[in-house]
Formats: structure tokens, sequence, C-alpha cells
């Protein structure tokens, strides 16, 4: 059974069960005040019949049957004050009249005198009316006319005035308009709330399910709405977040699926690249190509070359593989960035002398600041930002700038270079694995393509950043961006 069909059901039975309810008690009520069912017909027989003044309406006609049988009893002003005493129960005055004059007047009417103004005349002997309520100043008045003849064919009429209620009158007069009002609006109630909980819960879920056939046929190209804050807004949150989630975790593994790819095909040609050098000087010592003991010297000096190439190379593809995966720990400590940068660039102005390339520091960094680092690490960068830059030097004077100083709450480290430059469509590549700015470049520099994906991953290992910016045939600035660590 659906979620649909029960609440359905569930919301039929709430109307169903009070209007039952309803009808049963009304019914209950009826024959309880009533006697039986037969005088449901009765009940109504005016809007304004019998607003439960039958007690006044049998001491009218106890009245009238007395003074049938004793004339003198409506001349008996005793007798008539008795009658009072007992309407005023009742919320009831008395007025009769003979042949057209008042004879006598309860208290209670004669307060009003507008009660006895325009009173119905008599109308034929033996005779009873109810008249509709009337509206005396801010009260409702219900008359009652017994008509009777009286001695010598005299004209009698006894009025039995009873004041009434003006809530109770409302409600007695409309009730029939109240009852089906009430039904219509309990039906309409119903049938608005169904309608609504229908919208509210039933599309939701629907939508929720129909996405659910998507994700299983493998679609997930689309967007899950579902409004509201309650629990199924909170579902169709959770489940478009889901979705989302699992769309980027397969667009994430399809590309690990081609990294892995591109990096096999770029792993496969670099290590062939010296091996086969190796092996072409090899068979040349094997043939007998290298025939002097210079020569035979200079192919193995070559074949010793390359094979510190290969050896690198896989080093460099082992490091950068532990980064990848985060396997590789680091080592961190504190350590004042200004005195390492001082020792860094003695160490590297004692190297580059060698190349005829001049290096120029300016760290204007406090010695108390402090970074978090692991030292081998944060040199490999530096080290492989140079080697990246003395590879592409080709200015007759070669120089390379190192300047550091603090940003904010970072520390700042740029090295420079007045090499060779990078186009800028190449510039946004340079931090991805393999990526050689010139492939015909590379086999003379000896390149592997890792060097700046490599300081990447060890930056972002720091919680750092490396930038970088160039313009071709002027030079290249990196920018290393480092967190600095709070004093204590």
């Amino acid at each position: 059974m659906s979620i649909r069909f029960k609440l359905l059901l569930s919301y039929a039975a709430m109307l169903v069960i009070p209007l039952v309810s309803i009808l049963l008690i009304s019914l209950l009520m009826v024959v309880f005040f009533r006697g039986d069912l037969q005088n449901i017909k009765g009940l109504y027989e005016t809007t304004e019949e019998r607003f439960d003044h039958e007690d006044v309406e049998h001491i009218a006609k106890e009245i009238k049957r007395s003074v049938q049988r004793e004339p003198d009893l409506l001349m008996d002003r005793t007798y008539l004050d008795e009658m009072t005493t007992e309407l005023q129960h009742k919320d009831s005055g008395l007025a009769v009249r003979v042949n057209g004059s008042l004879i006598y007047l309860s208290p209670s009417i004669q307060q009003v005198s507008a009660l006895t103004s325009g009173l119905p005349p008599f109308k034929r002997v033996d005779s009873f009316y109810q008249y509709p309520a009337r509206k005396i100043g801010n009260a409702n008045y219900l008359f009652l006319q017994f008509d009777f003849g009286y001695r010598n064919k005299e004209q009698a009429t006894v009025f039995v005035i009873s004041k009434i209620d003006p809530f109770t009158y409302f409600i007695r007069k409309y009730f029939p308009t109240l009852f089906v009002s009430l039904l219509l609006i309990l039906v309409l109630t119903h049938i608005l709330l169904t309608t609504f909980m229908s919208k509210r819960i039933i599309r939701p879920l629907q939508a929720l399910r129909n996405a659910a056939r998507e994700i299983k046929e493998g679609n997930l190209d689309f967007h899950l709405q579902v409004a509201g804050k309650d629990e199924i807004g909170q579902l169709g949150v959770a489940f478009e977040e889901m979705r989302s989630r699992l769309q980027q975790s397969i667009r994430v593994q399809m590309q690990y699926e081609d990294n892995r790819k591109e990096l096999i095909a770029h792993i496969s040609h670099d290590l062939r690249t010296p091996l086969t050098a190796i092996r072409g000087y090899i068979d040349g010592i094997i043939e007998g190509v290298a025939d002097t003991p210079e020569k035979n010297l200079k192919y193995m000096h070559t074949i010793a070359n390359k094979a510190d190439e290969l050896d690198h190379l896989i080093n460099e593809l082992f490091l950068y593989s532990k980064l990848d995966l985060n396997r590789l720990p680091f080592q961190f400590e504190s350590v004042p960035l200004a005195p390492f940068l001082g020792d860094w660039s003695e160490e590297l102005q004692f190297e580059l002398e060698k190349k005829h390339i001049a290096i120029r520091a300016d760290v204007r960094l406090e010695p108390r600041i402090n970074v978090s680092m692991d030292r081998d690490h944060f040199k490999r960068v530096l080290n492989n930002i140079v080697q990246n830059s003395v590879r592409y030097m080709d200015k007759p004077e070669q120089m390379i700038a190192i300047k550091a100083y603090r940003e904010g709450d970072a520390a700042i480290v740029e090295i420079s270079d007045n090499g060779i430059g990078i186009e800028p469509g190449a510039l946004e590549h340079i931090f991805e694995r393999f990526y050689r700015v010139d492939e015909s470049r590379s086999a003379n520099t000896g390149g592997t393509g890792l060097g700046l994906a490599i300081a990447k991953q060890i930056m972002e290992g720091h919680g750092g950043i490396i930038t970088a910016w160039s313009e071709p045939d002027a030079g290249t600035t990196i920018k290393l961006t480092i967190p600095i660590m709070p004093r204590e």
C-alpha cells in the first residue's frame, strides 16, 4: 500500500468519523430531549417556534382551561399574580385582554410600554398563535396568543410574552444553516489539508524516487530541488548532497584513471629515453665501436650519466607518488625563517658560482618570525625551483634573486630569474606533473617535469601556497606563501 493511499485513507477516516459522531450525538440529543424521532419534523415548524418554551406554553394553556371552568378567575387578580410569579421563573410575563381592553399586565410587561403597543387582534375562538420574535430595545420577545370565548360571547385573549436571549435565538433560528456550514467547512478543510499534504509530502517523495531511479541508471547529471525545512526537505537536501558528492567522486575517480594512464605513458617515455641511450652505448662497446681507450671511457661516462639520470627520475617518481598518496611523513618543527634562508642562500651561492650564475638575496624578515616546516622537504622545494630556473637560463649575465618579507600572517619567499620566461598559456600548467614548457628543450636540460609538481605537493603539505608569474624573454618569479606561527 503506497503512502499516498495511506494518507488518503487516514484523511478520509478523519472526515467520516467526526461526521458520523456528530450525526449520532445529534440524534441521541433529539431522542433525549424530544422523546422520539417523530418529533424531529416538528422541531422546526417555523424558524422562530419552540425556543424551549414548552413550560410557558403549558402555563398559558392551564390559564385558558382554568378560566373556561371558572370564568371569574380571569378577573381574580390574586390568581393572575400567582400565574405571573410562576412565569417570572421562565423570564416571561402575562397580559390579559377582554373585548379589546387590557385588564391585567405583569410588572415585567408594565416596565416596557412598547410590549403592549400593537398587540395582535382577536382571531377566533379556541385558537393559538405564536408570532415571530420582535426586537424591542436591546432584547427579543416572543409572543404567544390564546383566544377563547368568555361568558356571554365576550372575546378574551391571554398573551404570554417571553424574553429571549439573543444568542440563543440566533443559534436556534440559524441552526440548520450553521450545521450545514460546519459540515461544509469540515469537508473543505479536509480536502484542502489532503491537497496540501499531498503537495508537501507525496510530490517530494516522488521526486526523491525519480532521483533514485536516475542514480540507479547511472545518471548523475541532474539537480534535485526539494523545498521546505521539514524532515522531507532535510532528506532532500541530504539526498542532493549525496548525489553531488557521488558525482564528484566519480569525476575524481575518472580523473585519477586518466592521470594514471597519463602517468604510465610519461613514465614509460621518460624511462625509455635513458634506457635506450644506455643500451645504444653498451651495444657500441660490444660491437667494438669504442675501439680506443678514450672512446671507451667516454662511452662508459655517458652510460654512468644516463644511469644517474635514470636513478634521479625513479627517485622523483617515488617521491611524487608518496606525496600524492599522502604517505610521506613530514617532520614539522618551529624554524626561524630568516636564518634558515640565510644559510640556504650561502650554500646556493657556492654552487651557483661554479656555473657563473649570480645570486642576490634580500631577506626582510625579523629573526623571531618562525614557521612550521620540515627542513629537508622545504629545502627541496627551494632547490627544485632554483634547478628549474638554472635549466632555462639564456642570458649572458645569468642571475637569480631571492626576496623574503612578511605579508599579514604569512611569510613570503620569492625566487626570480632572468631566463627565457614562460608563455601565458603555459604558465597555468607548470605545476602539473610531467608538464614541460618545451619538449625539445627538455632533452637537453634533463628535466623530468616533476620538480614543480613536487614543490606544489610539499607546499600544500605545509599549509602554504605556491604561485608563479612570468614574462617571455624576461624571466620567471615563483612565490611561496607559508603561514607564520603565532608567538607564545
